[in-house]
């Protein structure tokens, strides 16, 4: 199953495997339980520390667990753990074989002290690249704390039991067989969900902060290159981040970066989020913001107010919170979100398998969907409302010459429709003559655009009537001090390179405000030794790298 190249990849990784590590597999006369077979023993033979033996006792096949021998230390894999997840399984023979995790300290020993006991399933698919992070989260925190436990399962090969517990997008977490949550999490996310008093300790840490120069609010690609401009300049910097890589992470193949030929979100995000912490930067991740704060005649600083009741202070702030997926805002579609309406053609697609979906949208990214939920699903009806699709010609042509699509243009959606536990429908209106119609269907994926992440500014600074940050030519919104950048704002075409241009534009420019103003003093930052080119500014990343070498395939 595995290439030469890959081959002799995981070779090199398996040499840090410190503790002898027994894959335990369970098996049945399948052909995937064959494939299954056939990759650990490929595994087995490339380090003399691990051991692979059958044992046919567990309910699902196939499946295999790894465990560290002599100790309760251990994860599963319920499926072949291919594609996305491979990176995912990689990540758990290091560490269950005694190769440290360089999650910070702290963390760690939370996720220690977490006291009771935790079994968790996680449904994945393979498409899916929002999985891995649950994935590997659980996975380690398996590997950190006995008393956690944790299987990954690929959804299409257990279909009775996804169609059994409902479960229509993934990832969906089980804890103890009741639902836990669903879509990306980071480990921090899921801590925050167990240990109660994690969010109050956090925000006794925030108050406690010395102001910034410049605080970067929004970790997307603008905001990354923000941080990383505004750093370089020696001043200090913070980012406050809701999650750290924003829309990029649920965006799935990146052909339009400039001198990147192919690459996926996620892995992008991680290298947005490495290159930020090679500098002297304070990230804050997981932070929410929900007011800013004009600067006072006292002490001339802004301030930025965090959901859990922190405030940040800054002598200049760059915001660059980006924007999320537009809704449809029809009666069920709250309601049905997960049970049938979804976001993510590429993470919930194979959940719908053989099903009968909608697309609503019919600009390019409507119509990719529409094209890739063709080849899994057994009937996609694309929903336009303008009277012709808007995606480029090339795709149009692709999704006509496809025999289980149909196309409704002039169409207004006025309602979901479900049975009270997933969508059984979709409700439209023809804009053309009035009438209404019913379409029977199981999956609804809504693809009409973005909306900016700027409510919590409405009354503070100038907004576009789209509620964009209004910006001039330096990234300058109306307030003195603070400047925006990328999708939030008024700078047209929403890429992640304009972003990132826009990012380091609106640095430069805070940078000039503070050498400018007379109530400036820069705080004086050690500079890193990247910033200073010098031979030893090394890259620390982790998973990373794993990431880096492993391709999903």
């Amino acid at each position: 199953m595995l290439d030469a190249n890959l081959t002799a990849q995981l070779k090199a990784y398996l040499e840090k495997v410190t503790q002898p590590i027994e894959i335990v597999a369970s098996l049945d006369d399948s052909a995937k339980s064959l494939e299954l077979n056939q990759l650990l023993g490929e595994i087995t033979a490339l380090s003399d520390r691990i051991n692979l033996v059958r044992r046919d006792d567990n309910e699902r096949k196939p499946s295999f667990a790894i465990n560290r021998v002599g100790s309760d230390i251990g994860v599963r894999f319920a499926g072949i753990p291919m594609g996305h997840e491979f990176t995912s399984l990689v990540l758990a023979l290091l560490q269950v074989g005694g190769h440290p995790s360089k999650t910070a300290a702290d963390v760690i020993e939370q996720v220690q002290n977490l006291d009771g006991d935790y079994r968790f399933e996680t449904y994945f698919s393979l498409s899916c690249q929002n999985c891995p992070d649950v994935v590997q989260a659980l996975n380690l925190m398996s590997v950190l704390n006995p008393k956690i436990q944790h299987v990954a399962i690929d959804g299409a090969l257990y279909q009775d039991e996804v169609d059994a517990r409902q479960v229509m997008s993934v990832p969906t977490v089980y804890l103890n067989g009741q639902v836990f949550d669903q879509g990306r999490m980071s480990l921090e996310q899921i801590l925050a969900k167990l240990d109660t008093g994690a969010a109050r300790r956090v925000a006794e840490k925030l108050k406690a902060k010395d102001a910034f120069d410049v605080l970067v609010v929004g970790g997307g690609p603008a905001g990354s290159a923000a941080a990383i401009y505004a750093a370089r300049k020696g001043i200090r910097t913070g980012v406050a981040a809701e999650r750290f890589g924003g829309q990029v992470l649920d965006t799935m193949a990146i052909e339009n970066f400039v001198s990147v030929s192919h690459t996926e979100g996620p892995k992008l995000a991680t290298a947005l989020e490495q290159h930020v912490k090679d500098y002297d930067v304070e990230i804050m991740n997981l932070q929410r913001a929900e007011k800013l704060l004009p600067a006072t005649e006292a002490d001339g600083l802004i301030g930025v107010r965090l959901a859990n009741g922190a405030t940040l202070k800054s002598k200049t702030v760059i915001l660059s919170t980006g924007a999320r997926w537009r809704q449809m805002n029809v009666p069920g579609e709250d309601e049905y979100r997960n049970k049938g309406v979804a976001y993510c053609p590429h993470c919930d697609g194979p959940v719908f398998k053989g099903k009968r979906v909608a697309v609503i949208g019919g600009g390019n990214s409507g119509v990719e969907a529409a094209i890739d939920l063709a080849g899994i699903t057994s009937h996609v009806t694309l929903v336009e409302f303008d009277s012709k699709l808007r995606a480029d010609e090339v795709l149009q042509r692709k999704l006509r010459s496809l025999p289980n699509v149909d196309i409704i243009v002039s169409a207004q959606s006025t309602e979901v429709l479900g049975d009270g536990q997933k969508v059984s429908g979709l409700a439209y209106k023809d804009r053309v003559n009035g009438d209404m119609h019913t379409v029977e269907l199981e999956g609804i994926f809504v693809q009409i655009g973005l909306l900016p992440n700027t409510e919590w500014l409405k009354g503070t600074l100038e907004l576009s009537p789209r509620g964009e940050i209004v910006i001039d030519e330096r990234g300058q919104t109306s307030l003195p001090g603070v400047f925006a950048a990328g999708d939030a704002t008024t700078v047209p075409y929403k890429q992640i390179v304009i972003a990132m241009g826009a990012g380091s534009t609106a640095a430069l420019s805070a940078f000039d405000h503070l050498i400018r103003s007379p109530m400036a003093t820069i705080t004086e930052r050690k500079r890193s030794p990247l910033d200073r080119n010098e031979p030893d500014g090394s890259s620390n990343q982790e998973g990373g790298t794993v990431a880096a070498l492993f391709h999903p395939r």
